[in-house]
């Protein structure tokens, strides 16, 4: 087992899927009677049937917008936490504002398995430069890394001199912190003729990791991988020494959605990142990440058999203002659902003869009917309020890239 965390890790998937969808039903059972926002939400759902992914798509999405407006009316957390001091023993603020919960349970954000991917192991020395200062990113880290028996240096961000000066003394084995980061402090220990040799191992997040990037640590010794959590979720998913997609993480179930619905995708489709989270103390039902990925086909070669995501691709909110309106993805969804010829479509705006243009470019099943592009037209006007035209295109020539509304104007208008 030296190279898995744990047997959750290399679970079938029909175990793996029968153990989560009824630590589902529990959740959202276990919600509804603790938590006063999902006792409203859920009223009359009966907690039993909420048994498999069919019936999870079933229920709302929760998106960061609604969080912020029902902490607003009920602070800290909405209503939507299950459970108080002392179990919840801190409160976090992220921007928005959004207020996120701390548990005193050991490794409340799920970080250990991240961590231990990355080759994290216990008796080792972690530093640790994640904030510690409003968000919960440093506390996440450290809590993980507690679980799997490691020290912690709290470095926090900024301070390069100091950064190098205490990794030169202190010989950690590992960073966490941003890429970008670690860049900095491996500059400023050249630019000082400070050598740096200790660092072996790093997990990073909050930003991107490009290949060259990557290269440039491996080269310095430094094997660097990556995960993508939240401050509301914890760790969603994480990269293994395989670095062929991020593995979902076990404490979570997650769904790829059309942008602006609910609408589970196919496999391999690229669309918006909704997490549920199965931790009793903060349980989010289907909350929306905003973020984009696609579910990458079979399994890590690695030996971890939970499904994968292709990583962070970009954001879900493409909302686009259009001669003073706006026009959100969930119109354009509504849009399409009207139209069942219509497999397929994005809408497309662009700035023509100085105006604002828009159409919405569709695949269909078939051959257009004679009257279906002056009734999506009518139903452009009707949901938008706002003129546009239609264009049909041949089936696959729209990219798989989540892209509902790609708005092509230049970025000063």
């Amino acid at each position: 087992m030296d190279n898995f965390y744990d047997t959750l890790e290399t679970r079938g998937h029909t175990e793996r899927e029968a153990a989560q969808m009824e630590a589902l039903s529990f959740q959202v059972e276990h919600a509804q009677k603790n938590a006063p926002a999902y006792s409203r939400l859920f009223s009359g759902i009966d907690a039993s049937v909420i048994n498999s992914r069919t019936a999870l798509a079933s229920l709302p999405v929760i998106r960061k917008e609604e969080l912020i407006e029902q902490q607003r009316h009920d602070l800290p957390f909405g209503g939507l936490a299950a459970v108080k001091a002392p179990e919840l023993n801190r409160v976090f603020v992220s921007p928005g504002p959004i207020y996120e919960p701390g548990s005193r349970r050991e490794d409340f954000w799920r970080f250990a398995r991240a961590l231990y991917a990355a080759g994290v192991r216990g008796g080792e020395l972690l530093h640790n430069c994640f904030a510690y200062h409003f968000t919960p990113a440093g506390a996440m880290v450290e809590s993980g890394a507690h679980a799997l028996g490691c020290t912690v240096f709290a470095a926090g961000p900024g301070q390069l001199e100091g950064q190098v000066r205490a990794i030169a003394d202190l010989r950690p084995d590992g960073y966490v912190g941003t890429p970008s980061f670690l860049k900095l402090i491996l500059d400023k220990a050249d630019e000082l003729g400070v050598e740096v040799p200790s660092l072996s191992k790093a997990l990073v997040s909050g930003e991107y990791l490009s290949p060259s990037l990557r290269e440039t640590f491996a080269g310095r010794g430094i094997a660097v991988l990556q995960c993508y959590a939240t401050a509301d979720l914890g760790l969603i998913a994480y990269e293994s020494s395989a670095v062929e997609g991020m593995i979902v993480d076990e404490g979570i179930i997650l769904e790829i959605v059309r942008p602006g619905t609910g609408d589970p995708l196919p496999d391999g489709e690229v669309g918006e990142v909704i997490v549920t989270s199965l931790s009793p103390e903060y349980p989010l039902i289907r909350f929306a990440t905003g973020d984009l990925s696609a579910i990458l086909p079979g399994e890590s070669p690695c030996g971890r058999t939970n499904r994968r995501i292709k990583g962070w691709m970009g954001r879900a909110d493409q909302t686009a203002k259009v001669r003073g309106m706006f026009v959100h993805p969930s119109q354009v969804a509504k849009i399409l659902s009207h139209h069942q010829e219509v497999l397929k479509g994005r809408l497309v705006v662009e700035r023509v003869n100085d105006a604002d243009s828009m159409v919405l470019h569709c695949e269909l099943m078939s051959e257009a009917p004679d009257h279906l592009a002056d009734a999506v037209v009518a139903t452009i006007r009707q949901i938008c309020n706002l003129r546009g035209e239609v264009c049909f295109v041949p089936v696959g020539s729209l990219a798989n890239d989540g892209k509902v509304i790609d708005d092509l104007r230049p970025v000063d208008v």
